[in-house]
């Protein structure tokens, strides 16, 4: 009776539509994008406001409900489903999407938690600016969830991750507590920078409601190309090539192997083979510029003319327009899209230092083989950042349930050669719950002593996102 009548309570304040409890309306909300994670929840509280924000922190707080903030819900670890017996309330910033500012003396935007990446990026495009943080699900993905995890994309080697781009945060404290951090300036040396906290603690440490996010000159001019290579080590070689010719210029540089491409034809039924199938391996290189009048794609046939003398690339195709230009991307998305939708398929997110990236290839490669005959590699992604998203995909005839249950020790086995290397479990979609334990048996103890005190200064009745990242 207790809970019912708080979430009356919480339904007068957060008005008409503020407070989802029909378990049809709530379905969507208490799942994972892979189908992998389900939790339970008292209901699912979607303010308008800050002001709404915190009453609803401050209503949980009073009567100890646990609270799982959740954003477009596009991650790959279960950070934004309720774990737990506690009750739960899921937060959603879906109704706050105001950009509230933009500042192109500043180069600033000031943004709402349920604002989409393509919303902000639309809206530095209208001011002719950029903001470059870029990847395939931009249509859904929320700027509060993105910095919650600090995502990354396909940008991160010229431009960097997510927490490059805040500037200030506005963010709710587990207790109500407002903390407006929405501050512009590039030097800012008085004190903590207390913002970091909450970039990539997935919601575990605070709410974040706003921020104030750096933009940059709007490109003029791009230079596109794929280029087909023999191998992992091919293309690293390529990309050191390519970064001594055009240095900063390169905004993207993504490996893409045949089988991906094979498995994104054929689940769209559309588009082709840019080689034929010829190649096993390619990449795809993308430069761009502020300076209108530099030519991009005669850098990068300069550069490519020099990579064929190096036998460094096997053939290449230099797009001459902008729909080709889509084309290319529409394959790099596309193969990922693929895995995604694919049940068969193991995602994984890890990262190594960038000059290990094709003997993680191999060893990962090895290791699979020798867990499951017959299993389908398909490593792809951000090569020229070291973060390779080595996937796997079952082999011809084996079920859902079967490959299920050996992923458990496919994961196992690609996390441990990336730390053999040097590398990470956790790239660019954050620990959730899928990689919570493994960080702890892998982190070293005085590290996860200080994540813990953090945790416990600033939510100690651990009513944020329980289960999440780290344990109390």
């Amino acid at each position: 009776m207790a809970a019912a009548s708080s979430i009356e309570a919480l339904t007068a304040r957060l008005g008409r539509g503020g407070v989802l409890t029909a378990p049809h309306d709530m379905a969507p909300y208490l799942g994972d994008l892979l189908g992998l994670y389900r939790g339970e929840a008292l209901c699912v509280a979607r303010p308008r406001d800050t002001g709404a924000v915190a009453e609803t922190l401050r209503l949980a707080a009073a009567h100890g409900f646990a609270v799982t903030p959740a954003g477009g819900r596009t991650g790959f670890c279960g950070g934004a489903v309720p774990t737990g017996a506690r009750p739960h309330i899921i937060l959603s910033l879906e109704r706050m999407r105001r950009i509230r500012s933009v500042d192109t003396v500043n180069d600033a935007l000031i943004a709402e938690a349920g604002c989409t990446l393509a919303e902000i990026r639309q809206a530095a495009d209208a001011a002719g600016r950029l903001f470059p943080v870029s990847h395939g699900g931009e249509g859904t993905s929320q700027i509060g969830g993105m910095i919650a995890t600090n995502a990354g994309g396909n940008n991160v080697l010229r431009y960097g991750m997510t927490r490059a781009h805040v500037l200030g945060l506005e963010v709710v404290l587990a207790d109500g507590t407002v903390w407006d951090g929405l501050r512009t300036l590039r030097k800012d040396n008085a004190g903590y920078d207390l913002k970091q906290l909450f970039i990539g603690a997935e919601g575990t440490l605070g709410v974040v409601t706003a921020a104030a996010l750096a933009l940059r000159p709007k490109p003029l001019a791009r230079g596109t190309a794929l280029a087909a290579v023999a191998d992992p080590q091919a293309a690293l070689d390529l990309f050191v090539h390519m970064r001594g010719q055009a240095g900063e210029l390169i905004s993207a540089f993504e490996l893409m192997p045949k089988a991906g491409i094979d498995l994104h034809l054929a689940r769209s039924g559309a588009g082709r083979d840019p080689f034929g199938g010829a190649h096993s391996w390619m990449v795809l290189i993308e430069l761009e510029t502020v300076i209108a009048n530099l030519d991009l794609t005669e850098l990068m046939e300069t550069a490519l003319a020099g990579a064929f003398e190096r036998a460094l690339a096997l053939d290449a195709i230099i797009t001459q327009s902008e729909a080709q230009r889509r084309e290319l991307w529409a394959l790099r998305e596309g193969l990922a899209e693929a895995q995604a939708a694919n049940p068969r398929a193991l995602k994984s997110d890890t990262s190594v230092p960038l000059g290990a990236s094709p003997e993680f290839v191999r060893r990962a490669g090895e290791a699979v083989e020798a867990i499951l005959p017959g299993a389908v590699p398909v490593p792809f992604g951000h090569i020229g950042d070291g973060n390779i998203h080595f996937n796997v995909v079952a082999p011809k005839g084996m079920d859902v349930a079967g490959f299920s249950a050996v992923t458990p020790r496919l994961t196992e086995a690609i996390r441990e050669v990336a730390l053999a290397l040097g590398g990470s479990i956790a790239a660019e979609h954050g620990l959730g719950q899928s990689k919570r334990q493994a960080a702890a048996e892998t982190k070293p103890p005085a590290e996860l002593d200080l994540m813990r005190r953090v945790k416990r200064a600033l939510d100690p009745d651990t009513r944020l996102n329980p289960g999440k990242i780290v344990d109390v």
